[in-house]
């Protein structure tokens, strides 16, 4: 890392804490891939992802995984829909990947009830002594608060989970180079803090902001969007894919309403692309653009820059332009008048 950049200081970042939990993560990288190990000899037919909100937004970074890299078959399910559904493809021979940071998650501890009865194997990103994480076959907890740091625990899981199946033989260099990931990734939220603070204080008042991404950064777009706009700050937002934009949304393009558009780095830049273009074509003025192409982080490989698309961009939104929408919304992230304040 830069040594200029040691002094920086970036509001509401407590970079000690930061590391610290940073390096407890990283420790956790055998003992995770054991889990994967033990599952992968278990021979599962098919890989059902399940969630509900912000979850359900992490295992889309998974779900582009496993539909990269793999043939095994793989479902993302909407733990609510699964509830009503009970879709029939969930058996003894199915591998279920789920989470909850609080570990109560109402809709997903209903869904592992009846999953756990039809045989399958559970394994959660959750708290191990939580309401969820003794109902599962295996929880791995993160010491760490963060969501980026989570998302490296579901890279080790899930890449080395395909290493074993032979279809992602790059497996040791890509964990190897991800030993001081966090530490590159600080130069990353210290280059996007200005255009942080841009957005949050030109914008936070808009009647909606458009948010627009794809690929492996869409779940992490979605996270910003609902779980840290919508909900955290009562902002109203309209996320939607780089592909569906063009069939809808575009008609509401128009002076006043800022469009965020979140390039990636994979297959699907390109309609990333065809949004920013779209609005150079027309003039819009009220555009952000986080190419997260443009960030350096040294010592990952070019192939593996997509793999760590949500670690990164949920340092730049959910970590840097969340904390400048507190400050100019003057709202606190974690107050809220209906999530979790009464049955429902």
């Amino acid at each position: 890392m830069d040594k200029s950049l040691e002094k920086v200081v970036l509001p509401k970042f407590d970079k000690d804490k930061y590391f610290k939990d940073a390096e407890a993560v990283l420790a956790q990288r055998k003992t995770v891939e054991e889990v994967a190990d033990k599952v992968c000899e278990e021979g599962f037919s098919n890989i059902v992802l399940l969630g509900i909100g912000g979850t359900e937004f992490e295992m889309m970074a998974i779900n582009y995984i496993l539909k990269k890299y793999s043939t095994i078959d793989t479902s993302l399910y909407n733990a609510a829909d699964a509830n009503t559904l009970h879709p029939r493809k969930i058996t003894k021979d199915t591998l279920v990947i789920t989470a909850s940071a609080s570990g109560d998650t109402k809709e997903i501890i209903e869904a592992t009830h009846w999953i756990k009865e039809t045989g399958a194997y559970v394994v959660a990103f959750t708290k191990k002594e939580g309401k969820l994480g003794k109902l599962v076959d295996v929880a791995i907890e993160s010491p760490g608060e963060r969501l980026d740091q989570s998302y490296l625990l579901f890279n080790f899981f899930i890449l080395k989970y395909l290493n074993n199946r032979g279809e992602f033989p790059e497996y040791t260099k890509f964990a190897d180079q991800m030993k001081d990931i966090f530490i590159k990734m600080l130069p990353s939220k210290v280059a996007f803090d200005p255009t942080a603070e841009k957005l949050a204080k030109e914008y936070c008042k808009a009647p909606y902001t458009i948010f627009t991404g794809s690929g492996a950064a869409w779940g992490e777009t979605m996270m910003f969007a609902m779980c840290i706009l919508e909900e955290m700050q009562w902002v109203r937002t309209r996320p939607v894919t780089s592909a569906q934009f063009f069939h809808g949304t575009l008609e509401l393009v128009e002076k006043g309403i800022p469009v965020v558009i979140v390039k990636g780095e994979d297959e699907y830049r390109v309609q990333d692309e065809r949004v920013e273009n779209f609005c150079k074509l027309i003039g819009h003025e009220d555009v952000i653009v986080v190419d997260l192409a443009s960030f350096e982080v040294e010592g990952v490989d070019k192939e593996f820059r997509p793999l760590i698309s949500p670690m990164l961009l949920t340092g730049l939104l959910t970590n840097r332009a969340a904390s400048y929408y507190e400050t100019y919304t003057k709202h606190n992230l974690d107050y809220r008048r209906y999530y979790r304040q009464f049955d429902y």
